[in-house]
């Protein structure tokens, strides 16, 4: 057994839900908060057999798009900040972070 850990964009999360319950992949969708940019992104846990890891990953790359979109960074911390004025950057957002994990032990009950 594998665990699967995805942690995909907010604006993936439910074709991505649709894609993996089409392909019989038992899924638990948790909601989670990005350190970096502060936006929502979706968790999902996947249970599978090792042999049924690498057809999950390709649904996760195959649904999890990334795309350009501009943000407005945030002032500096500390100091003087009348002065600065704060320009929209485009930056990379979305696709997904993957952790495949071994599982030692699986119960349902």
């Amino acid at each position: 057994m594998k665990l699967i850990v995805a942690v995909v964009q907010d604006q993936d999360s439910n074709r991505l839900m649709k894609a993996m319950v089409d392909h019989n992949f038992r899924v638990t969708k948790l909601a989670s908060t990005g350190g970096f940019l502060k936006s929502g992104n979706t968790t999902f846990l996947i249970g599978t057999e090792e042999i049924r890891v690498n057809k999950a990953l390709q649904v996760i790359k195959e649904n999890c798009k990334s795309r350009e979109q501009f943000i407005t960074p945030v002032s500096p911390m500390g100091g003087n900040a009348d002065g600065y004025i704060p320009y929209p950057v485009e930056i990379e957002v979305g696709g997904a972070t993957v952790f495949v994990l071994p599982v030692d032990e699986f119960h349902q009950f």
